[in-house]
């Protein structure tokens, strides 16, 4: 699946959404992928017919996690999302929240890691207000990407 631009993203949702499937949202910034995101979209996934998954741009990532971050470009992280079988289309953000690309896409399920409160989750109150839902997954143990990036580091 390649990467799709904003509004080509919205016609993919909108062409489901005739056929009535059921839209799964996430985002985040996937930079080192590893078995944690791959279980956790593969989660995202079982939740509807279809899973679509917002990218942040590398511009984002530094405003979140700091000038030394993302360690991959934002089209190498969105190609590598779009290779796995969990997902059905990838699109990258730049704002620092993804607000703004779920209101475009709107989504029937959200959903977001268990390591955000309930009530902190970005866009709930936009897929709430259609009657769709939000979940929280847990994530896989010992997976991580700041952990990655440490024992790199270390052995460097």
């Amino acid at each position: 699946m390649p990467v799709l631009t904003r509004p080509d993203a919205i016609a993919w949702a909108e062409r489901l959404r005739a056929d009535g499937k059921t839209i799964v949202f996430t985002n985040g910034v996937f930079d080192l992928l590893h078995p944690g995101h791959v279980r956790y979209l593969a989660d995202a996934r079982a939740k509807g017919d279809a899973l679509i998954v917002a990218v942040n741009s590398d511009r984002s990532v530094r405003a979140i996690k700091g000038p030394e971050r993302p360690i991959n470009r934002e089209q190498e992280r969105a190609e590598v999302l779009g290779a796995l079988a969990a997902v059905g289309a990838v699109v990258v953000f730049d704002e620092d929240d993804p607000h703004a690309i779920i209101t475009a896409i709107q989504p029937d399920i959200l959903v977001k890691g268990a390591d955000w409160a309930a009530d902190r989750i970005v866009g709930r109150d936009v897929v709430e207000a259609r009657g769709g839902r939000v979940i929280r997954i847990a994530f896989a143990p010992g997976f991580s990407t700041t952990s990655m990036i440490e024992r790199i580091r270390q052995r460097g």
